[in-house]
């Protein structure tokens, strides 16, 4: 586990070297949000079983035909979330996060899929399960999403990466809505990561096994030890791929850089996916940024 001081130190002063280095260099970073938009889509929408590629959902952002039969559902689930992502980049900084906006962002998400269910919570019998956790009765989910945004706001002394932890799991927890709770929890962390002036972060399909460690943590233990890892990787990951871009340094894949530099891959690798390195992946390939 990380050790949680040193951790946000870290990412304080990534965050600090950010917005040094950004000045006069928001039309890369327009560029670089837009680029990950169809790896943030399959990414979330893998982790909810889609079965689209990466290379499907570019094209579909992209209106390109595909090579196989693709149900309705499957291009809403990209266009929609996709048309979410870009909405939160252009409002963050002038929206609140609270139930109209999650309703909202909802609805967005969910219409042309589910439109009776979309932008409203559970109700009546709409019961839901998630592996073996079934989730609180609809007539808890108003009350309990009003003390998560109240803890949230409330604990503003906590470390950014704790609080939007502690959010997402209590969101997913009571999993509000009949649909998309997942792709909604993670658009929520990029909302709140954006309105406090941090970058947005991409949790992982290939992650996907420790993701789900993190509520059954939650679940049974009350913790939040591995979602905040989780984030915590996943914002040093988009830090040092935006850093490496708008410092001007010349990206490389890290197997190319470990033969250059005559050094171990595999270390070199090891090193990456616990971001004590400032590698980061991109569309699955470990990168490098070098001067």
């Amino acid at each position: 586990m990380m050790k949680k001081n040193s951790a946000f130190k870290k990412i304080d002063m990534l965050r600090k070297r950010y917005y040094s280095a950004i000045d006069g260099k928001q039309s890369i970073i327009d560029l670089i949000n837009e680029a990950e938009t169809a790896e943030n889509v399959y990414n979330s929408n893998a982790i909810e079983n889609s079965t689209l590629t990466l290379e499907e959902t570019e094209k579909i952002l992209l209106q390109i035909d595909l090579d196989r039969f693709v149900s309705s559902r499957e291009m809403f689930e990209a266009t929609n979330l996709a048309r979410v992502m870009s909405y939160i980049h252009k409002k963050a900084k002038t929206i609140e996060l609270n139930e109209e906006i999650i309703l909202l962002l909802h609805k967005m998400l969910i219409g042309n899929i589910q439109d009776e269910i979309a932008g409203r919570y559970r109700y009546k019998n709409e019961f839901v399960r998630v592996g073996s956790h079934i989730a609180p009765a609809p007539r808890e989910i108003k009350d309990r999403i009003k003390n998560a945004l109240m803890e949230y706001y409330g604990n503003a002394s906590a470390h950014i990466i704790q609080r939007i932890a502690k959010f997402h799991l209590d969101f997913e927890y009571t999993h509000p809505f009949v649909d998309g709770n997942g792709r909604m929890g993670r658009v929520i962390n990029n909302l709140l990561f954006l309105r406090e002036g941090y970058v947005t972060i991409n949790i992982q399909f290939i992650n996907r096994q420790q993701y789900y460690d993190a509520f059954n943590e939650y679940n049974n233990q009350n913790r939040t030890e591995i979602m905040e890892e989780i984030i915590y990787k996943a914002l040093l990951n988009s830090y040092h791929k935006r850093l490496a871009y708008i410092e001007g340094k010349k990206i490389v894949k890290l197997s190319q850089y470990a033969k250059k530099n005559k050094l171990s891959h595999s270390n070199l690798l090891n090193k990456a996916k616990r971001q004590t390195i400032e590698a980061f992946s991109e569309k699955g390939i470990w990168k490098i940024g070098v001067n």
